[in-house]
């Protein structure tokens, strides 16, 4: 599918611009299903200021979805109309050590990486990071967590641009957390997190980390076409035991299965579609929902329109 090319006249009425906009991109490669549409238009901003002069701008009317390491993503195969916002390691991807045990890092730094410099750095307590398969920006907008600890545990501020092209700060308290959730409004891309640590042993940190790095290679599938923990854990049960339980370990749609190692993970064995994707999802929630009563919800994020 292709839509109509609107980057001309943005790049018309917004002439000094120093991101990069293009028409009718394939976001697929960016995902890590490797499925999915093209963006009606593909945008990645130079820095905060050339995202903020950018949606001040932007007329209302065009939509604005935002990707970030695409782990947790399903695009749908028609792709997604209106803008694509990409923010890239160039612009989002500083991190930097800050006075009070503290680290500031970009949106598009990898957990993993920020994970990694807090270890090398001496600073305790985001070890955690290590096994979430994403970037700061969805950590932020997803409360995102892992092997006992959560983003809600270490934010302090996060920084952000709304829909109006204003630059916002938000306090831990601001950003209304709950479980793989919060409250911060939709239409803010955020840009930044300070995030508080702890004195600690490089040593004694890297080692946690390998254990973390250990586990997540024993019990998830991590070197296939997938999307990471498709359902949130409907409290106080797991939700890959009642997943289980209704039988759908290595369950097949098209070319999309769920794993037979960890059955909240679905897989593209190699030419799924995203509506195969889907599509297997939803079957999982019909069949959970008619042998236990339980109602799965979506950790995974799904965009677009479809094929």
């Amino acid at each position: 599918m292709r839509f109509p090319d609107l980057s001309e006249g943005l790049k018309a009425d917004m002439p000094d611009l120093r991101g990069r906009l293009e028409a009718n991109q394939p976001l697929a490669p960016f995902t890590w299903f490797r499925v999915g549409g093209p963006a009606q238009i593909l945008f990645s901003p130079a820095d905060e200021s050339d995202l903020a002069y950018f949606l001040a701008r932007l007329p209302r009317e065009i939509p604005v979805t935002v990707i970030g390491l695409g782990s947790n993503l399903i695009v749908r195969d028609g792709g997604v109309p209106g803008v694509v916002i990409r923010l890239g390691a160039k612009g989002f991807g500083e991190i930097e050590m800050l006075p009070g045990d503290r680290l500031r890092a970009g949106a598009a730094v990898p957990d993993m990486k920020a994970a990694r410099a807090a270890a090398d750095a001496g600073l305790d307590g985001l070890a955690f990071l290590r096994g979430i398969p994403g970037s700061i920006g969805g950590a932020l907008r997803m409360n995102a967590g892992a092997h006992g600890g959560e983003t809600t545990d270490v934010l302090i501020e996060a920084r952000g641009v709304d829909r109006s092209g204003a630059v916002r700060s938000f306090t831990h308290e601001e950003m209304g957390f709950s479980y793989r959730h919060s409250e911060a409004p939709e239409d803010v891309i955020f840009t930044s997190a300070l995030l508080q640590g702890r004195p600690g042993e490089p040593d004694a940190i890297r080692a946690e980390m390998d254990r973390i790095t250990a586990a997540r290679e024993a019990s998830q599938p991590i070197r296939e076409k997938t999307g990471g923990s498709t359902f949130a854990n409907p409290r106080p049960e797991s939700a890959w035991k009642v997943i289980d339980a209704a039988g759908c370990r290595g369950l097949v749609l098209g070319d999309a299965q769920v794993s037979e190692m960890h059955c909240n993970f679905l897989i593209n064995r190699g030419q799924a579609s995203a509506a195969d994707i889907e599509g297997l999802g939803e079957e999982v929630r019909r069949r959970v929902r008619a042998h236990s009563g339980v109602e799965l919800r979506w950790e995974i994020r799904r965009i677009g329109i479809a094929g």
